[in-house]
């Protein structure tokens, strides 16, 4: 596959998933949505690894790699399924939308990438002001609200570290492997918090629960994780982060057509001012890496 149609592939899965995610849980509570989505994952993972020949790797590199994106995936996942229960699912692709300059921060420390200059330092800044007009808009709506924007946001810092570590570790491999093994890492995690929560299988499963959950397996933890780590082997760290430049509008817009989700013109503001920061932030890297090559180029030619 190439690498834009696997680009494309996760702007789309990422854009649905918020909506999905809300579904998953009604009436079974989030847990089992969670919990349900990632079985199901794991499982048509090694499966779809079965059938194509391609064998797990347990060497260091590669066992250091399943823990860092299995982590990122129990922490992330559980802490944005818990916060569905509180927020529209479309502020949960636009909160989601500040994964890059989370990114971009811990790639500068932990990759040496390029940290911030005046304008990224200015981008960033917008960015955090659509964030607190989101926020502002949680405050007036009450404080599980609140609860559940802090939830994804917890989210996104686990999601930003979880994707620097796995890039700093590098250890080139297929990225249905990664997805499995990270699988293979959060799914026991999933199911100990399951029995220490004391739940218990639901007697009835809604239709559009269950349709959420497998699509959430199948698409969003296996395809979704594949092109993800796929993706991330041969693009940038940072990149990589802005398909949540695109998601927002598509998670926003499929909140209110097919969930009826009220979105305000604050809202809209926010979206708006945390793009507007992101593409900056991207920009600004790309002029400083065109000036460091020229000034490079000049150097050699004289």
């Amino acid at each position: 596959m190439s690498v834009p149609a696997a680009y494309l592939g996760i702007v789309l899965i990422w854009g649905t998933t918020p909506l999905a995610i809300k579904w998953s849980g009604e009436g079974v509570g989030y847990l089992f949505g969670v919990t349900g989505r990632m079985v199901i994952g794991v499982i048509l993972a090694l499966l779809v690894l079965r059938m194509i020949g391609q064998p797990l790797v347990w060497h260091k590199r590669a066992r250091h790699t399943y823990l860092a994106a299995g982590l990122g995936i129990f922490i992330a996942m559980t802490a944005v399924y818990w916060a569905s229960q509180y927020i529209p699912s479309g502020w949960i692709s636009v909160v989601f939308g500040l994964s890059p300059i989370f990114t971009g921060l811990m790639a500068r420390l932990w990759l040496q990438e390029p940290g911030l200059d005046l304008q990224r330092f200015v981008a960033v800044l917008i960015a955090l002001i659509g964030l607190a007009t989101i926020f502002s808009v949680g405050v007036e709506l009450g404080v599980s609200f609140v609860m559940g924007l802090s939830g994804v946001l917890i989210s996104v810092v686990t999601h930003s570290a979880s994707a620097v570590w796995v890039k700093r570790i590098d250890a080139q491999m297929h990225g249905l492997v990664v997805a499995a093994g990270g699988l293979l890492v959060a799914v026991p995690l999933f199911l100990l918090s399951w029995f220490l929560q004391g739940q218990s299988w639901p007697v009835v499963i809604e239709q559009r629960a269950l349709t959420s959950i497998i699509y959430l397996g199948v698409v969003g933890s296996v395809l979704g994780f594949a092109l993800y780590f796929y993706v991330l082997r041969y693009v940038e760290t940072t990149k990589v982060a802005l398909i949540t430049l695109m998601t927002p509008i598509i998670a926003l817009l499929a909140g209110k057509w097919l969930n009826a989700e009220q979105v305000d013109t604050s809202v809209w503001l926010g979206t708006a001012l945390i793009m507007l920061g992101l593409a900056g932030f991207e920009l600004g890297g790309r002029i400083r890496t065109q000036l460091r090559l020229s000034k490079a180029s000049e150097s050699v030619g004289q």
